[in-house]
This record gives C-alpha cells, sequence and structure tokens, in this order.
C-alpha cells in the first residue's frame, strides 16, 4: 500500500513526498482511515512502528478541513499529552513537517526550562498543543491555557505514562477536557490497569494491535557479548574501530554511569555527549541535533531516552548495562531499525547481568546470538545452576569437584591453597601460627599497647591511642 492509496489530503500527501515516505506502516494504515471517520482509537504497537504519523496525520487532515477562514487568534482544538520532554518535541517536530503546507499551527510545552517563551507561544495561533503532564496542568492554573474547546485527544505512551506516575494527572485532566471528544490512545503495551485507563476514557473504540510488546523487529540484528564488567570501555573503543559505525547510541543503567563512559571516550579522542535527567533541556537539545546531523559519534543515554529519540540513520545501538526489566530491552533496541532498515543492536553482558539476559530471551522466544571473537572474553565466569547441578553430579558428591575447570580446585589458587584458620577473629591465636608478617611469632611477653606489633614504638602508646577504653 501506498500512501496515496490512503484517503490523505494533498497538502499532507505533498509533505509525506518530501520527508521520502511513500508506504504506510501496518498502524497507520489501521489508524488514519479510523481517525478520520471520527471515531476513538486504541492502538497497542511498539516503538518504532509509526505511532506519531498515525495520529499526526488524520488530526491535520481533520483541522484542515473545519479550518475556520477568518483570521484571529484560534483556540486549542486537539492536546497531545506525552510522558517525556524529548518525545513532546520528537511529536511537535512530526506535526510541523506533515503540515507544513496546511496552514495550522502546534506549540509545544514541558518542564524543566523557563516558561517565558512557551507563554509567549501560547498568546499566539495555536491549534494544536504537545505537552508533558506536570507543565500543562502548571500553565493551566496560571491562566495560560484553556482546554475549553479541545475536540480531539491524544493520549501517547501511556504505559509509560503510568510507570512514571502520571495517572492522577491524566484524570484531573480528563475532568477539563470536554466530554464530547475523539479520543485516541496509544500504548506500547496492554496491562491490566493500561486497558482500565483506556475503558475509562474511550467511547466504542476502534482496537488494533500491531505487534505484541514481547517480539523485535526481524529488521534488528541482535548480538551480546560476555565481558567482564571493567572491560566494556575497551570493547566500546574497539568496535568504533570499524569505520562503517558512524554513530552509535549507548545505553546505560545510571546517568552518573553515562556520564563516566562521555568521558572515558571523549580521553580517547571519541566525540560523545550524555543525555539524561540531569542535563538541561538545552544541553539535552542540542546533544540530539548533534547527534542526528553526525557531529557527535556517540551519543550515551539512561532510559528517559529510550522512548524520545526518533533517528532515521541510526545504525547502532549498544547496552552498556542489560536492562533488569525484559520489555525496557524491546524499547531500547527500537531506536535502531525503524521504518524497516536494517541495523544492529548490542548487548554487553556482565556476571551481574546473567540473569537478565535469561530473561529477555524468554520474553523475546529467542537466544541471542554470542560474539565470541574478541579481545575482552569475559575471565570471571558464573556458572549457570543447571551447570552447578552438573558439576555436583560429575564430582559424585559434595565438595568434589569436576572436570569443568572452573570449578576444580587449583594449587595455584589462593581461595584454596591458604591453610584454613581455626577459630573465631577475637580467639588468641596458637602458637604455630604466624602473627603479623611471615618472620614474626607471638611473644612470651604480655601483650600491652607498648609492645604490640601493631602499636607505635618506643616506650608506650599515648594514651588514648586505642581509643577510649
Amino acid at each position: 500500500m501506498l500512501f496515496s492509496d490512503l484517503p490523505i489530503i494533498e497538502p499532507i500527501i505533498r509533505a509525506i513526498d518530501d520527508e521520502g515516505y511513500t508506504n504506510p506502516t501496518p498502524i497507520q494504515q489501521a489508524a488514519i482511515p479510523t481517525i478520520l471517520s471520527g471515531r476513538d482509537f486504541l492502538g497497542c504497537a511498539q516503538t518504532g512502528t509509526g505511532k506519531t504519523a498515525a495520529f499526526a496525520i488524520p488530526i491535520l487532515q481533520l483541522l484542515y478541513t473545519k479550518k475556520d477562514p477568518l483570521k484571529g487568534k484560534r483556540k486549542i482544538k486537539t492536546l497531545v499529552v506525552t510522558p517525556t520532554r524529548e518525545l513532546a518535541i520528537q511529536i511537535e517536530e512530526s506535526f510541523r513537517a506533515y503540515g507544513r503546507y496546511c496552514g495550522l499551527h502546534q506549540a509545544v510545552i514541558f518542564g524543566g526550562v523557563k516558561q517565558g517563551n512557551q507563554t509567549e507561544r501560547l498568546r499566539q495561533w495555536v491549534d494544536i498543543l504537545i505537552a508533558t503532564p506536570w507543565r500543562l496542568l502548571d500553565l493551566m492554573s496560571q491562566g495560560y491555557i484553556s482546554l475549553a474547546d479541545i475536540e480531539i485527544f491524544v493520549l501517547d505512551e501511556a504505559d509509560r505514562m503510568l510507570d512514571m506516575g502520571f495517572i492522577n494527572d491524566i484524570k484531573k485532566l480528563l475532568k477539563v477536557i470536554p466530554v464530547k471528544r475523539q479520543t485516541l490512545f496509544f500504548s506500547a503495551t496492554m496491562a491490566p490497569e493500561i486497558m482500565k485507563l483506556a475503558e475509562s476514557i474511550l467511547r466504542n473504540p476502534e482496537k488494533v494491535e500491531i505487534t505484541p510488546v514481547s517480539t523485535t523487529a526481524e529488521t534488528i540484528s541482535q548480538f551480546v557479548y560476555h565481558i567482564d564488567k571493567g572491560s566494556k570501555n575497551s570493547l566500546i573503543v574497539h568496535l568504533l574501530e570499524d569505520p562503517k559505525i558512524k554513530n552509535v547510541l549507548i545505553f546505560t543503567r545510571t546517568k552518573h554511569g553515562a556520564d563516566k563512559v562521555v568521558k572515558f571516550l571523549v580521553g580517547r579522542g571519541i566525540v560523545a555527549e550524555a543525555i539524561h535527567g540531569n542535563k538541561s533541556q538545552n544541553n539535552r537539545q542540542r546533544a540530539l541535533s548533534n547527534f542526528k546531523e553526525q557531529t557527535t559519534r556517540v551519543l550515551v543515554a539512561t532510559d528517559i531516552a529510550s522512548r524520545g529519540i526518533d533517528i532515521d540513520a541510526l545504525e547502532y545501538m549498544i547496552n552498556y548495562d542489560i536492562p533488569n526489566i525484559s520489555e525496557t530491552y524491546v524499547h531500547r533496541i527500537g531506536r535502531t531499525g525503524r521504518a524497516g532498515a536494517k541495523w544492529v543492536a548490542i548487548s554487553f553482558c556482565d556476571n551481574d547481568d546473567v540473569q537478565h539476559l535469561r530473561d529477555i530471551e524468554k520474553l523475546i522466544a529467542k537466544k541471542i546470538p554470542v560474539v565470541e571473537d574478541h579481545p575482552f572474553p569475559k575471565m570471571n565466569v558464573i556458572p549457570s545452576n543447571k551447570e552447578k547441578t552438573i558439576a555436583a553430579k560429575a564430582g559424585a558428591g559434595r565438595g568434589r569437584g569436576s572436570s569443568d575447570p572452573r570449578f576444580t580446585k587449583s594449587s595455584n589458587s589462593n581461595r584454596f591453597s591458604q591453610p584454613k584458620r581455626e577459630g573465631h577473629s577475637h580467639q588468641k591465636p596458637r602458637s604455630s601460627e604466624r602473627v603479623h608478617g611471615s618472620d614474626k611469632t607471638p611473644s612470651s611477653r604480655p601483650s600491652t599497647p607498648g609492645n604490640r606489633p601493631s602499636g607505635p614504638k618506643g616506650n608506650g602508646a599515648k594514651k588514648g591511642y586505642y581509643g577510649k577504653r
């Protein structure tokens, strides 16, 4: 199917052609005709499947056909609520791109920045408002925004909205927007609490589920490197020696971890920037722009960006830390392979991540291929429970060892070669044991502060040297 096969008006078709798109994705094929008919819509589709265009294109067409020819300030007719600043900005960019020939006006508001520029924009002509919940409610309370004329309400990334604790904010919004409206509800997952929310705000919706969250796009090649935690940075540098890797998005578990990776890469002459919650909005937008323009080769992000980065030319993604929530893995690697492109997702797996990797493979129902030919193989291997069971049986009893070298007591191993010291730490050592060095044995003299090996030398310790008595 082509976009021209859908009931889309010429100004929007022209804008879509300018963007280089010809074939609608499955969620777009299902959503666009339904939304144009005026029905409520419930869409479940994983990230990277084109959900933004699925609602932006028909909304632009509905507003364009109803556009008031009279000049002057028009009232806000469409409200799009989304959980993060990055995603709000991305949605505004999409409305602007698809509606460049429609003469409509959109505005985006979000927290983390001064409100002056946003309130000034709200005083002007706004047909479509894209907002994060907290800033929206804040500006409403100050009298800058009225939602009394909303005709179309979009709740995007509803599951993420609930995860971030915005459910009460959504309920507040539902009390002030008109009951008579068209509601569009999009989510990557459909857990029971998501369905309960959807049922409370939708009226006889068209329900479309494109791909369950437990699957990953077939166009994405997935690989895992088993590696010690201390070698991850070196492996990144090794991978970036490949000139084919023009840009790469790296996910870390923490903000501090993201900054450390950037510092390491910059120290080796690799242009890298971080994006996370501690960065100012201007810094985050500059880092995203630099990455899109490929002036920055490596963008290191926390999961706040996992659903807010939309880069068509993104070729590689690396899980520096494998996420402890399996569904997050699916959303992360959804940053690559967008619009049907074939790209690569790489995961670094250290000992702390082994169980997380198994949970992910169980969720996506596939074994992720292991790359073994690399210069930083894992040295400290922790066996699985199955391997431990096999080893115990092979050893014919408790403590008998195994033919597996990982369970063999080596004579060179400090763990097994040191003599076992009897007794507790507070008991006196036996005369045969060496104390405080190989050439010293317990003295027959009384153990006073002045002659203890660890105390100060001389005629005794100063009063209170060993603490209050």
